[in-house]
């Protein structure tokens, strides 16, 4: 991509914030407003990012990275490791989350009406952040068979 292509992606993208919040400043403030700031502004970056997107990763520069990639020994089986790593990580942590704020706001709800099950409760808290833990190291191991 020549420099004039990033330049001008790079005034789009500049552009699609600075328009929609002069347009909201513009006038009066109502919530039609809003939504309208809202919408132009995710349409014009979002946009411009998708054909940004495209544009780098279009073209010859890609040819010659795939070459490359061939000839280090890199494999569709590496990237799906990594991507297996990477999802193992997340879904873990999201999974993780959810049950700590479920089982966390029933154990504040508990202690506040008897003191003495705060030992129980964080075991059943401590239980839900086990899950993040046990998905990082499933990663790892993936990881280092790579």
């Amino acid at each position: 991509m020549s420099l004039a292509t990033k330049i001008i992606f790079i005034a789009a993208l500049v552009l699609s914030i600075v328009i929609p919040f002069g347009y909201y400043l513009i006038g009066e403030k109502n919530k039609k407003r809003y939504k309208r700031t809202i919408g132009v502004n995710a349409f014009f970056f979002f946009g411009a990012f998708a054909i940004a997107s495209i544009m780098m990763l279009a073209g010859p520069a890609n040819v010659q990275a795939a070459e490359a990639a061939a000839s280090s020994g890199a494999t569709i089986a590496t990237g799906m490791g990594y991507l297996a790593a990477a999802l193992v990580t997340g879904l873990s942590c999201i999974g993780g989350g959810i049950a700590v704020a479920s089982a966390a706001s029933a154990a504040l709800g508990a202690i506040s009406e008897d003191s003495s099950v705060l030992g129980k409760s964080l075991i059943f808290v401590g239980l839900a952040e086990g899950v993040c833990l046990y998905g990082l190291i499933i990663s790892f191991m993936i990881l280092g068979n790579l």
